[in-house]
């Protein structure tokens, strides 16, 4: 059967039309995804990764996706890219790259693949997209959206532009291919507050989040102009319920994502992105820990640390992480769908702005 025929095929299985990513690579039969002691054998390893988190009552349903996902991956030559909110299935079996936005946007830049799987959301798929216009990018779920995200537009930007002329906008990468046309430059929560001391400007527009903006703020004499974007997840967090934790155990270390209000940082013992906070539990090797920030992730550093921390879950999970499963990826990967685009017009805008923070380092 021809390429064309299988994306005929595919598309009659699927229910769709075809994409431009099924006419290319054609598709592949779904594969077998019963619990086999081969299964079982070869997926002995990633399980011992995982044990501590998922019951081995849960193994035998995630197993047949983790080895046929690592299967298909090297017939593709794809890549998976998951972001630290991934559930632990994914991050720990299947990702290829794992890591927060920062590192996935570097590394997606560096992939040889010609196939890229987001582990995440819409706007880290469409960063990967712009730094590899060439490449396929898919997303297993295009409703993976993100409250940071939805909460502007480029037409928002233009009209900040209007009220600030001449005044530099810095937005943060959790913002939409659109947005990031519009914009000087990105950043993310590592690198939020170099980027904005970059810009060589008494003031600077900081969008969309308006805690992340205000936590810089308190680093920086630099005249921040906030947007006032949230993140759904970091703030539902309260001082208050972190305090209740410290006074149960006063020896409990806090360590919160600036995503959170400024008063969840000050009663933190320590404030960063998801990459420093791994780095903090890693170096520190505290006894006990809370992580301020998506829950799953909580899980990922235990599996990596091997039990040496106890971690106190306080769990607000993002229901746009959670749309990403083991199936809805395998799904990708067979059918080539969702298939991430950019109108053209905008994105070599878009991509600039993202390059640019890549660069500064």
């Amino acid at each position: 059967m021809g390429a064309l025929n299988q994306a005929a095929f595919a598309n009659s299985l699927a229910g769709q039309q075809p994409t431009g990513a099924l006419l290319r690579h054609g598709v592949v039969p779904m594969p077998n995804l019963a619990w086999t002691p081969e299964v079982e054998r070869e997926t002995a390893h990633l399980y011992e990764k995982v044990k501590a988190i998922i019951p081995p009552v849960e193994w035998p349903f995630h197993a047949p996706y983790v080895k046929a996902i690592n299967d298909l991956k090297r017939e593709r030559n794809a890549v998976i890219l998951a972001h630290n909110y991934q559930t632990a299935e994914i991050y720990n079996c299947v990702a290829d790259v794992v890591g927060d936005s920062l590192q996935l946007a570097r590394l997606a830049a560096a992939s040889e693949a010609d196939i890229i799987v987001q582990g995440g959301v819409h706007f880290m798929a469409e960063t990967s997209k712009l730094l590899n216009p060439d490449k396929t990018v898919l997303i297993p779920d295009s409703r993976a959206g993100c409250s940071l995200a939805e909460s502007i537009t480029g037409a928002d930007v233009r009209a900040l532009r209007a009220a600030y002329p001449g005044v530099p906008v810095v937005a943060y990468v959790n913002t939409s291919a659109e947005v990031k046309a519009e914009v000087d430059i990105c950043c993310t929560s590592s690198n939020a507050l170099k980027v904005v001391e970059s810009m060589g400007s008494d003031r600077v527009i900081f969008l969309p989040d308006q805690y992340l903006a205000k936590n810089v703020q308190a680093q920086t004499k630099v005249k921040i102009i906030a947007w006032k974007g949230a993140c759904e997840v970091h703030e539902r967090f309260t001082a208050e319920e972190l305090l209740r934790y410290r006074a149960d155990d006063p020896s409990i270390q806090i360590i919160a994502h600036p995503e959170c209000t400024p008063e969840v940082v000050a009663v933190s013992d320590f404030a960063g992105s998801t990459a420093a906070m791994i780095d903090y539990v890693k170096t520190k090797k505290p006894r006990r820990v809370v992580l301020v920030t998506e829950c799953s992730m909580a899980d990922n550093v235990a599996a990596e640390t091997g039990g040496i921390t106890e971690f106190v879950r306080p769990c607000n999970l993002c229901p746009h992480m959670k749309r990403i499963t083991l199936p809805k990826i395998l799904d990708s990967l067979v059918y080539m769908r969702e298939e991430v685009t950019i109108d053209p017009a905008l994105a070599g805008r878009a991509r600039a702005s993202v390059q640019r923070m890549i660069d500064l380092g």
